[in-house]
């Protein structure tokens, strides 16, 4: 059974920084895009984060040049390295992949994690 697991959730206060990560666990074949979304209490799930495998990048318009996601191929692990948070930026943080499980899988599977909380005041 595939399972996405976050971790690094917390509190900090604004202008800080923290390192959310996630680690794919089951037997699977590939983990192809993975990355982060965000959702805050009343609002709309939003992107943060995404990386191909290739490493190709995109970000949220808010948090571009502030938070930096990265991707470890070998241990399918995607990690989002955030700076300068905001209180704007408290929210539950999910991490996303798309997963082949097998070499035949002509698709790959999306997948969630629980969410990680992210609290940033003062």
């Amino acid at each position: 059974q595939v399972q996405l697991v976050e971790s690094g959730g917390g509190w900090v206060q604004p202008g800080g920084s923290l390192r959310l990560s996630c680690e794919v666990s089951g037997d699977i074949f590939r983990a192809n895009a993975m990355g982060w979304y965000r959702q805050a209490p009343g609002q709309e799930r939003e992107l943060v984060a995404l990386i191909a495998r290739s490493g190709l990048t995109r970000y949220g318009d808010s948090v571009n040049g502030r938070f930096t996601i990265n991707r470890d191929n070998t241990k399918n692990t995607v990690s989002l390295q955030m700076s300068s948070l905001k209180p704007e930026d408290t929210a539950v943080y999910y991490c996303t992949a798309d997963i082949l499980m097998t070499s035949f899988a002509t698709q790959a599977d999306n997948y969630w994690g629980q969410g990680t909380q992210v609290t940033i005041s003062s």
